[in-house]
């Protein structure tokens, strides 16, 4: 019995390597290194004014409010937008549209004269996707004090959390409007508006904050998130309808629509989103234990962990923006049936984004006190709070390399199965595939029974630190099965040299935190620490690198070294052939 319901008309080419009355298809003309380039820039420059925003949205919830049963209560409701901004913004939203949109293109490419593939997809998925988000904001508002119980059964104030999760619960909405938004502008390799969601975010979060904190306490910061994702869902809106507008090819006839249906059509699978939604909350869950089990510690607890939280995930997000850009390229590829081309692109982001988080992790390991210190000891956050964070991101820093990779790897995974599919492919019914589907959930449910497990045994004895050992230790059991499970899927990556250059990098990263350890403690200012440490870091990372051979380093340190000493018109008469 298949789910699978027909659902929009289109002229739908052999994949490639079939059989074709013409040649077969490609991918369409690859971008330029200048444009992935530019893309990267835009991202990069977009999120970290996003990220500095949210970084200031943290130091201000620390400075006015602590880490007390208020920031609790506050966090406990953050919840819901923490767990509806991955499922509906970066990554299941994501990994279902992105593919979609791409396929789409790749259909108009081939045939503009046809009915425009891309209008047809979102008349087919966007109605539905508003009613089912909008029903989802309702019940989370009103199942707010289920939720809270649910969550932090041991919380000293549930009525202060339960209101704020009823603010916070509007973000489901704009959240699922965001992330279709987003998909279909990265498809079309438009970056910059998506890459602009965390500033206005952020920014309508800190104008209710510091506007109305000094009548409204935390719940300000509640107001200010539901307001940011309104300005997230705003900023996007205009772009998409200029890229809608834009694309509409001349189309044909209805009667040439409907006399194609029958031969050839773009088919929407719904059902596909269940493994993708699924693998997202369940590794949500990772929070959800932090919150139950950090609910029955001393106050605090779960604000330290939120704090620690925050500063770890930045040196994450700096590798994740690696495979934002490149992955409407690779599933551009999976679209036209390029393996190959695939499996290059994917192998080179998972070198690179563990190159950028392992350069991360050896600093904040090496330099967290100095810099919970420099960022957050203000106000009500006092020494004691900046101890408690700076050991729990030492300790969480560890699963960060980890939680990279499965954000490199799970895009491709899914974009072999987005929400529709080309009507003519053989491979789609194949019960081995759609069990597949759901081999993400499997290693991901296995990686938080490690979660669960190690949490219970670590937690009475080491508090707040049992709790990142746990997250730590599960998300890294997760990330090693998914690789094996890539190659299940049909990437074929070529493990041996993904391994061994992750362990180039990892003993590179081994050594520059030793040295940057021990060259921070010789300060005792917290912002020359944090400099010098970070220094010490940045330049063993480079030389150790460079000197085992890992690719990812070598390149760059070269690329600056030419830059640097540019050759003479001397040396280059001594290369051979003028070279």
């Amino acid at each position: 019995m298949t789910t699978d319901q027909p659902a929009l008309a289109s002229a739908v080419p052999a994949p490639r390597g079939a059989a074709a009355d013409g040649p077969p298809s490609g991918p369409g003309p690859a971008p330029r290194r200048g444009f992935l380039a530019k893309a990267f820039g835009i991202t990069a420059v977009l999120s970290a004014a996003g990220s500095g925003l949210g970084l200031l949205r943290d130091l201000l919830l620390a400075r006015y409010f602590g880490a007390n049963q208020g920031t609790d209560a506050f966090l406990v409701a953050w919840t819901v937008p923490e767990t509806a901004a991955p499922l509906l913004i970066e990554d299941a939203m994501s990994f279902l549209m992105v593919p979609a949109f791409a396929l789409a293109l790749v259909l108009r490419e081939e045939d503009p004269d046809a009915p425009d593939p891309v209008r047809q997809l979102v008349r087919a998925t966007l109605p539905w996707l508003l009613l089912a988000l909008s029903g989802l904001a309702l019940a989370a508002a009103l199942g707010a004090p289920q939720l809270v119980e649910l969550l932090a059964p041991g919380l000293a104030n549930p009525g202060l959390a339960v209101t704020c999760t009823r603010i916070t619960a509007i973000t489901v909405l704009p959240f699922g409007v965001v992330g279709y938004l987003a998909a279909a502008l990265r498809a079309h390799h438009c970056f910059t508006a998506p890459a602009g969601i965390y500033v206005a975010y952020n920014v309508g979060i800190l104008a209710v904050l510091l506007g109305c904190q000094s009548f409204l306490g935390v719940r300000s910061a509640a107001l200010g998130v539901a307001l940011g994702s309104l300005l997230m869902a705003g900023l996007l809106v205009a772009p998409f309808l200029r890229r809608l507008r834009q694309g509409a090819g001349p189309g044909s006839p209805p009667g040439a629509g409907r006399a194609r249906r029958s031969r050839q059509a773009l088919v929407l699978m719904p059902f596909a989103l269940l493994p993708v939604a699924a693998f997202t909350l369940t590794r949500q869950s990772q929070v959800f234990v932090e919150r139950y089990l950090g609910s029955a510690l001393p106050a605090g607890t779960i604000s330290h962990l939120n704090y620690a939280a925050k500063v770890s995930q930045l040196a994450m997000t700096a590798g994740i923006l690696i495979c934002t850009v490149t992955f409407p390229l690779v599933a551009r590829a999976l679209a036209a049936g390029d393996l190959a081309a695939a499996r290059d692109r994917v192998e080179k982001d998972l070198g690179q984004a563990a190159a950028v988080v392992l350069g991360g992790t050896a600093f904040l390991m090496a330099c967290a006190p100095s810099v919970v210190s420099l960022l957050f000891q203000r106000g009500a956050f006092g020494p004691q709070d900046t101890a408690a964070t700076a050991a729990v991101i030492r300790v969480y820093s560890f699963g960060l390399p980890a939680q990279a990779l499965i954000g490199v790897m799970i895009r491709p995974y899914f974009s072999l199965r987005p929400v529709v599919r080309r009507a003519d492919d053989p491979g789609t019914e194949d019960g081995g595939r759609r069990l597949l589907d759901w081999f993400p959930v499997a290693a991901m449910l296995l990686g938080l029974g490690v979660t669960v497990v190690v949490s219970l045994l670590a937690t009475p004895r080491f508090g707040a630190l049992g709790l990142a050992a746990g997250n730590a230790a599960g998300i890294t059991a997760t990330a090693a099965l998914l690789l094996h499970g890539l190659v299940l899927r049909g990437i074929p990556l070529r493990l041996r040299r993904v391994l061994g250059g992750h362990a180039r990098l990892v003993a590179a990263a081994g050594g520059a935190t030793a040295l940057g350890t021990a060259v921070a403690g010789l300060a005792t200012g917290p912002l020359l620490s944090t400099l010098l440490g970070g220094l010490t870091v940045a330049l063993a990372f480079a030389v150790l690198g460079t000197g085992l051979g890992a690719r990812e380093v070598r390149g760059p340190v070269l690329a600056v070294a030419r830059a640097l000493n540019p050759p003479t018109v001397a040396d280059e008469g001594k290369l051979p052939h003028g070279q």
